[in-house]
């Protein structure tokens, strides 16, 4: 049984979306407005891209008692057999249907929910035309490759009132939450400082020959709106990150799961000034940073993202961390663990503040809570997006080489036209971004 009550998106309406005009197709779903159903009624789920975390979707949510797994899709035939194989151990007897274009998943009118585990390149496309076709949606990090992207995202779940949440499973710890609710309490005075860090970069990936793509693999389907290269291994399934042409590397591909707990504790806005430093391999054809410093000014806070570990209490040994500086005292954080430094004592809690943030069930199934009651989650989208923005301008920073300032208000560089076209990317046809005529509202 559906859940959602949407109308089915039809195959004309998916040719109008592929066409160049696709924005003009922004209102096709605006009146499919799931509803809150009773707990009885199982959530029906399709899962788009299943490599390895797509896979991870898979076992997450088809372990949810109150989920129904119906279909799959993955333009490598190979992923998505073994996909099935998998589907069918958990749900035996139950009839799973595979596809390798994401849009006859979309057509389901049966379909509630989709995860979105694609390359990054993909995402944004994906989620916005589940969005039309009245589908929640679960979807991977990074949120999107541009600004443009994340502004037509939001724009779209603003207007169909959907569900999202971003795959930042960490989010749902405790430790995180703890964290959270120390930064908040005061016990580290007024943060005037935040650091983040992940170690590694892009590699080289040396210089691989061209050659035809595999015959499991629909190279055509795979690049979709990314500008048209030649088939070669590393620019396909895991490797892919390291090309701009789909992703930002390690910088992009982490920032958010620790950026997450800076944003969340301090209530972020927008920056005003971004200077990103940085070299891309010289060994290969990966074109991301090999290694990334970028200083963000923000409204009475300075936020640094770097490559290596930084000199400061308690990262030493830490591959990934945020380290909070108040004028009390400082913290620092990794997804398992956290330690203050507080009137010259080390400590790992302050027992005196109290739990203020009620503790997640679970990324997932916190998602699925929300598809019901048609609340928003714990990553909601528009939280993502405003997380994401700082990311995104500082690949564009890294890019120029240069330092740049932002507007908030008007949502664009001031004075630099060569970083404003790089705010969106040109779209491989027929494929279209929704163009957003307005600033869209981040709440």
């Amino acid at each position: 049984m559906s859940i959602s009550g949407a109308r089915p998106m039809g195959r004309r309406d998916f040719l109008k979306w592929s066409a160049a005009g696709a924005a003009a197709f922004l209102g096709a779903g605006r009146g499919a407005f799931a509803q809150t159903v009773s707990p009885g009624e199982k959530i029906n789920v399709a899962h788009i891209g299943l490599g390895g975390m797509g896979r991870s979707h898979l076992e997450w949510f088809a372990a949810m008692p109150d989920v129904n797994t119906v279909a799959l899709c993955d333009v490598d035939s190979e992923h998505l057999a073994t996909a099935l194989a998998r589907a069918q151990e958990i749900q035996p007897g139950k009839d799973i249907a595979t596809y390798s274009d994401f849009r006859h998943v979309l057509d389901r009118g049966d379909v509630d929910v989709i995860t979105c585990a694609t390359p990054d390149h993909w995402h944004a496309l994906v989620t916005i035309m589940a969005f039309d076709a009245g589908k929640d949606v679960y979807a991977e990090k990074p949120l999107c490759r541009t600004v443009a992207e994340s502004r037509a995202m939001v724009d779209a779940r603003q207007r169909t009132r959907r569900v999202f949440q971003l795959g930042t499973q960490i989010h749902a710890g405790d430790n995180y939450h703890r964290a959270v609710e120390l930064v908040r309490s005061g016990v580290l005075g007024d943060i005037h400082t935040v650091r983040l860090w992940k170690t590694g970069g892009s590699p080289g990936l040396g210089y691989p020959p061209f050659e035809d793509p595999p015959p499991q693999l629909d190279w055509e389907m795979w690049q979709g709106p990314a500008i048209r290269r030649p088939y070669t291994p590393p620019r396909c399934h895991f490797s892919y990150r390291y090309f701009w042409d789909y992703s930002g590397g390690v910088y992009a591909d982490f920032w958010c799961h620790i950026a997450d707990m800076a944003f969340w504790s301090l209530g972020i806005g927008e920056p005003i000034r971004i200077h990103a430093r940085g070299t891309t391999p010289a060994d290969g054809i990966a074109d991301t940073p090999a290694w990334i410093e970028v200083d963000y000014e923000f409204d009475g806070l300075d936020l640094h993202w770097s490559t290596d570990v930084p000199d400061v209490p308690g990262a030493a040994g830490k591959g990934i961390g945020c380290q909070f500086e108040g004028t009390r005292g400082s913290m620092v954080v990794d997804y398992g663990s956290r330690v203050l430094f507080i009137d010259g004592e080390e400590i790992e809690d302050v027992p005196d503040v109290p739990q203020s943030i009620d503790r997640s069930p679970g990324h997932q199934r916190n998602f699925l809570d929300c598809v019901r009651s048609r609340r928003q989650p714990e990553s909601h989208l528009d939280y993502a997006a405003n997380m994401t923005l700082p990311m995104l301008l500082g690949c564009i920073s890294f890019r120029l080489q240069r330092p740049l300032e932002w507007d908030a208000a008007q949502g664009s560089f001031v004075g630099d036209e060569a970083a404003n076209r790089m705010l969106s990317v040109p779209y491989h046809g027929p494929w279209a971004l929704p163009e957003v005529r307005r600033k869209v509202a981040v709440r």
